[in-house]
């Protein structure tokens, strides 16, 4: 009777064990002689903060777009939404998404971009509109990135979808508050 005590103390141990401690490691934890073993790094906890590299690892990942791509399509959306939000939002964007600032470097240079037909109109009448014209700086700097236009929304959606976290919330706000007039 003794050994089926055991036995089924031993089984027992065994398949209420936690997954990454034998049940013996179990035991000797419990009753203060185990060796302490630290944690993991939670997943969650390590991607609490969000950021603009893992941003750029977010839109490569889900996108079909190179690091280059990634980069200059996130400095876009971020000067579109430097152009678009108060100096003061911004900068609390740019303190809620560390990284902010220094990706404006990886600007698309769009100053040999010309545009005829209806881009040559959208560039004319960007000259009397200033939210016409950070929109027409968005549509080329894409243009310039080799992504059509359409890439844009998906950019937005996918940035949408990595600030959504508990830490995320408040840069998520501000960066959808910068794109409240984008049409496309």
């Amino acid at each position: 009777m003794k050994k089926l005590l055991c036995l089924s103390f031993a089984l027992l141990m065994s398949s209420s064990a936690m997954a990454e401690e034998s049940w013996w490691n179990s035991l000797l934890n419990s009753i203060g002689l185990g060796e302490e073993v630290e944690e993991p790094q939670n997943a969650e906890a390590a991607a609490a903060q969000p950021d603009i590299m893992g941003l750029i690892t977010h839109l490569t990942n889900n996108l079909n777009v190179d690091q280059e791509q990634a980069q200059g399509g996130v400095a876009s959306l971020m000067n579109y939404a430097k152009q678009n939000l108060t100096q003061e939002n911004f900068a609390a964007l740019a303190t809620q998404l560390p990284g902010t600032e220094g990706i404006l470097s990886e600007l698309p240079d769009i100053s040999n971009i010309e545009q005829g037909g209806l881009g040559g109109l959208l560039d004319k009448a960007a000259q009397y509109n200033e939210s016409l014209a950070s929109v027409n700086d968005l549509k080329k700097q894409f243009d310039a990135l080799g992504l059509d236009t359409s890439m844009i929304m998906g950019f937005v959606e996918q940035a949408q979808s990595y600030l959504d976290t508990p830490a995320g919330q408040e840069a998520k706000k501000l960066l959808m508050d910068s794109f409240t007039s984008l049409q496309l």
